[in-house]
């Protein structure tokens, strides 16, 4: 052996590593990186195609990869994974059932008044539509209402005709596009979720049976699958994985949980200090719709204006849900959010906002909801994996 090199490399461990991994990478031909994109687009058409089937089980992995340590820390006190998931799912689903049961009278009351607001927002369009070409009104007084000379011959007969003859019969009602596809919008809407309650009914019962069985069984399953691995090394690395994805997991669903708890819940109490009618039910609705980020809470503002509409007519006075709403999200968005979660979970704006409408294409509001939670699980695995590192750092918020 030579000496020389033993000590060449015996002093210089990190240079061999460095080279060796710099040796490692694969540079991709323009027909793989083609071909990885094809396949990109064929996995989101096959998820949008067969929503049906994936996204139950999709929402069950996350719920179930969310529980999973708190079943195992359970196992420890020597209960069953069956009883433990059970136990969890009727400690989560209980409040919910409870809380949607209190909000069944005000939803239903609100639906009833949507044809108010049909009605309110059907002549606030053609107010509108007149004001903005008073021309066609004044050409069309011209037209019906005779001049003195037209009369003066029409008194004494003269150039009488069947076109000069004034048609006195009432005026047909004229039909406003606007307001007539509101309306066809709102029944069309109505006809929609009444059509999709069976399928949501399976899908959620899918959801329950899927939960229970990756709780009681995933473990095993997953251990199978390590143990397959050849080398202890990355049947380490795989378990080290499921913690840290399992462990940040949690702690972003549970901290943003906690924050929009707490954000519905400022803002139902100041909607009814403010007068606002039903504030428990727009306060759990901005806590639901919060969990989507920047497309939640436009969508609840304006929700927000449509009920102020129904309480306080098309006045200044609808704005105050509104304004309550957006002083309260601008403290939580822009100093609550941040400091809490930390820099490691912040998120580019441009890269999330691109996500939630890609899954809101592919599973529609599921989609938006498990969209933030399946970007970071993607991320974590990524940066823990280092792979895909320069669509990380473009995932993280910058500076």
């Amino acid at each position: 052996m030579n000496p020389s090199t033993k000590t060449e490399s015996d002093s210089s461990p990190c240079q061999p590593k460095e080279y060796d991994a710099n040796q490692k990478r694969v540079h991709l031909t323009p027909v793989q990186i083609a071909v990885y994109w094809l396949l990109a687009i064929a996995v989101f058409y096959t998820l949008y195609f067969a929503q049906t089937l994936f996204l139950p089980i999709a929402v069950a992995a996350l719920f179930a990869l969310l529980l999973s340590p708190v079943v195992s820390l359970l196992q420890r006190f020597y209960l069953p994974r069956a009883f433990s998931a059970l136990m969890l799912l009727a400690m989560i689903g209980v409040p919910f059932t409870l809380l949607g049961m209190q909000l069944v009278e005000p939803a239903e009351k609100w639906g009833k008044r949507i044809p108010e607001l049909s009605t309110q927002l059907t002549t606030e369009f053609n107010e509108l539509s007149q004001k903005l070409s008073p021309t066609d009104a004044v050409s069309q007084a011209e037209t019906v209402q005779p001049t003195e000379k037209d009369k003066g011959f029409r008194l004494f007969g003269w150039f009488r005709s069947d076109e000069d003859e004034v048609d006195n019969s009432p005026p047909e009602p004229t039909e406003n596009p606007v307001s007539d596809r509101f309306k066809q919008g709102g029944i069309e809407l109505a006809a929609q979720i009444l059509g999709a309650t069976p399928v949501l009914l399976a899908q959620f019962f899918t959801f329950l049976i899927l939960v229970i069985f990756m709780l009681v069984f995933g473990p095993l399953l997953y251990a199978n699958f390590i143990s397959g691995f050849p080398k202890e090394r990355d049947k380490h690395a795989a378990n080290s994985l499921l913690d840290e994805v399992q462990r940040e997991l949690s702690r972003y669903i549970l901290t943003v949980s906690v924050i929009n708890t707490g954000l519905g819940v400022v803002t139902g109490i100041a909607l009814w200090a403010a007068g606002v009618e039903d504030a428990l039910l727009w306060g759990v609705m901005v806590g639901l719709l919060n969990f989507a980020p920047y497309v939640g809470p436009v969508a609840a503002m304006l929700i927000l204006y449509l009920a102020g509409i129904i309480q306080y007519g098309a006045e200044w006075a609808a704005l105050t849900p509104v304004l309550i709403f957006f002083a309260i999200n601008t403290l939580e968005a822009q100093f609550i959010t941040p400091t809490v979660l930390g820099r490691n979970m912040r998120l580019n704006p441009l890269v999330l906002i691109l996500w939630l409408i890609l899954w809101a294409w592919i599973w529609g509001a599921v989609g938006v909801l498990i969209a933030v939670p399946l970007l970071v699980c993607l991320k974590l695995a990524a940066a823990r994996l280092n792979i895909f590192n320069r669509w990380v750092r473009l995932i993280e918020t910058p500076g």
